[in-house]
């Protein structure tokens, strides 16, 4: 994620003003968001890990997400909480260019994690025969060392060598280490933007317009084919004993297919979900971003407007396990398990100090 302009700092005046409940809340606010995010997504990788059942391909890149999600609660957001709950940046030069880097880097990654996973997605329902052929293990980890290096590129390299920014922010940086901006040139404003959001959302968005077409194309087929059988078998044998236990042969295999199909289909409806509520928490906060960056002074924003923009987009990172729990049942059994395997010899242990005391 991207800060731009004074959005990243709360001004001290202004922190000394909050009254000190409201300083309790927000500080409750942003751990509980940090916490659920790291703990949510770790729950996500170890189920995928000990569960053999979650191991498939499109999983890879589910838990190679969730652990870019885990990069961004425990660098991003701490040293973010830190300057709204301060009014000032405690850290320096070097570690301000570093938060500022794994902003960018960590959204970008997660977005083009999304962006995989709609192609994968599209070759599961779109094109099944080839999905086997296209989507090998070898592509699966060319891509993904693709997503996690090619971040790099306008994260950590354009911050860390100053072409990000103006010389007028340079100077400002200078004689003022106890803040830490994030003001970009336009240059930057729209490469980055376009890498990190526009670009892979709307390859996303079209993957999807095609899945769901696919999708609804395959119901309608399945429902033919399942009532032509019926109808075949029906004409073959006469009329259907009232004693038949067992499904037509024709229902047999209709029904094998549209297992597989509706396996397929519910996959792909979780992660879509997962990117619909993606770019929802982000398309504000890139929309303010290109905005401002853009026009500047011309586009006055107030700083609590902009806070609130970027902890949305913060929020995203812990909204995927939640997601994963309530939309797929093999998630949901397997955190089920993990968190018993977890908490079940706290609680025997617990027992057994009270039934010997």
């Amino acid at each position: 994620m991207e800060v731009n302009g004074s959005a990243s700092n709360s001004s001290t005046l202004g922190v000394a003003e909050t009254p000190g409940y409201l300083l309790v809340l927000k500080a409750i606010s942003l751990c509980t968001i940090i916490v659920m995010a790291v703990l949510g997504n770790l729950l996500v990788v170890v189920s995928v890990y000990r569960y053999r059942k979650l191991r498939n391909i499109t999983n890879c890149f589910v838990v190679s997400l969730a652990i870019a999600d885990v990069l961004v609660s425990l660098i991003a957001m701490p040293f973010n909480a830190s300057v709204e709950l301060s009014g000032r940046w405690m850290f320096g030069h070097a570690m301000c260019d570093v938060w500022n880097s794994v902003d960018v880097y960590a959204s970008t990654v997660s977005i083009i994690h999304l962006c995989c996973i709609s192609i994968d997605r599209y070759y599961a329902i779109v094109k099944p025969l080839n999905y086997p052929l296209v989507i090998t293990e070898r592509l699966v980890v060319m891509m993904l060392t693709f997503v996690w290096v090619f971040p790099v590129s306008i994260s950590f390299v354009p911050i860390f060598l100053g072409w990000y920014t103006t010389a007028e922010h340079q100077l400002f940086r200078a004689e003022n280490p106890h803040v830490c901006k994030f003001v970009v040139n336009r240059p930057y404003a729209v490469i980055s933007s376009s890498i990190s959001f526009w670009i892979p959302s709307t390859i996303m968005c079209v993957m999807y317009y095609f899945v769901y077409q696919e999708a609804v194309r395959q119901a309608k087929f399945l429902y033919k084919n399942a009532s032509a059988a019926s109808r075949s078998q029906i004409a073959m044998n006469g009329t259907i004993s009232p004693s038949r236990k067992g499904p037509l042969e024709g229902e047999d295999r209709a029904g094998e297919t549209a297992q597989k199909i509706r396996h397929e289909h519910k996959a792909a409806r979780t992660l879509g979900i997962i990117m619909g509520v993606f770019v929802l928490c982000w398309l504000p906060f890139f929309t303010w971003y290109i905005t401002v960056s853009l026009c500047r002074e011309a586009c006055p924003c107030p700083d609590v407007v902009v806070v609130v923009l970027f902890w949305i987009g913060y929020l995203n990172s812990c909204l995927n396990p939640l997601i994963y729990a309530y939309f797929n049942r093999d998630f949901r059994d397997a955190f089920k398990q993990t968190l018993q395997c977890v908490f079940e010899p706290c609680c025997a242990k617990a027992a057994a100090e009270r039934s010997s005391v």
